[in-house]
């Protein structure tokens, strides 16, 4: 047996061996606890990417190249403040348009800027301009507007054409939908050849309908092809909320670039006239009478060279129907609409055959549109 002072040293030494083990656990224990609560402190690491798909780089590459041509429309209106006498500018409204070309011209909807006292326009590099109205176009809702084109950068969009569009073609709309400037959305072309009614209550023909995203602030904007062709423009939606509902409507491009080049040459559309007033075709349907019943002929019009007889008062005070235009150039009209659609490609100066019934007698005539007089 080992003497006494070798027992005390062997038991001193596994004490301190033990307190040891302790000190030393606790402090891995220590460690793991600290390093664990400090990893949620420490970002992770992320994974790099070397390229867009070519789906996705296409998109941004038209959004880029396009987005510089769209611009922010505020309507104003101008009142007098009645402490001060000072005249104040109060926006009324917010939508979006797109430059026409390097002269100043910007296009939008007539709606944007219907009773607006003044307009401010601003470019994709956040400078704002005066804007002044050129010409109105209310039946088609379109517009023009001009702005200084010595100061502002201006980059035109390319335009396309609406003919030969297809059921299915990706579509590009850019606009300011509740005052978010320059928004882009996508979808495919939903549908061909829609009629949406205008301001006026007058049919647009020839519409397309979109399912990409249109919303209050993206009217006047541009609907583009996936070459960024300037196919539309983005004009109404059907929601009863009034926010998007998957169907939106644009004005074909064909349209707008017949009338533009006239709104900035005179301001107004020239439109072929007859120089008659039609009876509301709602009076008539209760009656099983179609076509387009004419009740006036205004005298020395086209109407009247060609012998168009109107809604006449007999003597007794009895009402006779004169001729109703049920054909134009072999196209049926049932009705004042079908009236104003067969006349929308024709020019004053044109030639066309109508073909009238009165009573159960039907004859044509020839008749050279006159301009009409708004």
């Amino acid at each position: 047996m080992p003497p006494p002072f070798l027992r005390r040293h062997h038991i001193t030494l596994l004490a301190g061996m033990v307190g040891a083990a302790v000190v030393v656990a606790a402090y891995f224990l220590w460690h793991k606890v600290v390093t664990a609560s400090n990893l949620s402190l420490i970002p992770r690491p992320v994974e790099s990417r070397d390229n867009l798909g070519a789906e996705e780089q296409g998109t941004i590459d038209l959004f880029e190249r396009a987005a510089p041509s769209v611009v922010y429309i505020t309507s104003i209106a101008v009142e007098r403040d009645v402490l001060s006498a000072n005249v104040l500018e109060l926006p009324q409204g917010t939508g979006t348009g797109f430059i026409w070309d390097k002269r100043g011209y910007i296009v939008t909807n007539f709606h944007v800027i219907q009773n607006a006292q003044a307009v401010h326009v601003t470019l994709a590099d956040r400078t704002t301009w005066d804007a002044q109205l050129v010409g109105i176009e209310p039946d088609k809702d379109l517009a023009v507007l001009r702005i200084d084109p010595e100061k502002a950068t201006l980059q035109p969009l390319t335009l396309g054409t609406s003919k030969g569009l297809r059921v299915g073609q990706r579509v590009f709309a850019i606009g300011n939908p509740f005052g978010f400037d320059h928004t882009l959305t996508t979808g495919v072309i939903s549908g061909l050849k829609r009629e949406i009614k205008s301001v006026t209550d007058r049919p647009i023909q020839g519409v397309i309908q979109t399912d990409a995203a249109i919303n209050p602030g993206n009217s006047g904007g541009p609907l583009l092809d996936s070459a960024g062709r300037l196919i539309g423009i983005n004009t109404a939606i059907v929601s009863p909320s009034g926010a998007y509902a998957g169907i939106g409507f644009a004005v074909p491009v064909d349209t707008v670039n017949r009338i533009v080049p006239q709104l900035i040459k005179s301001g107004r559309v020239k439109k072929p006239g007859l120089g008659i007033r039609i009876i509301e075709s709602n009076m008539l349907r209760a009656h099983g009478i179609t076509g387009a019943v004419v009740a006036d002929v205004i005298p020395g019009s086209p109407a009247d060279l060609a012998g168009v007889i109107p809604l006449q008062k007999q003597p007794q005070g009895k009402i006779e129907l004169g001729d109703s235009i049920i054909s134009i150039d072999g196209i049926t009209v049932e009705d004042g609409d079908d009236l104003l659609k067969a006349l929308d490609e024709k020019a004053p100066g044109d030639k066309i055959i109508l073909t009238l019934k009165r009573g159960q007698n039907e004859r044509t005539v020839e008749v050279k549109l006159g301009l009409l007089q708004q």
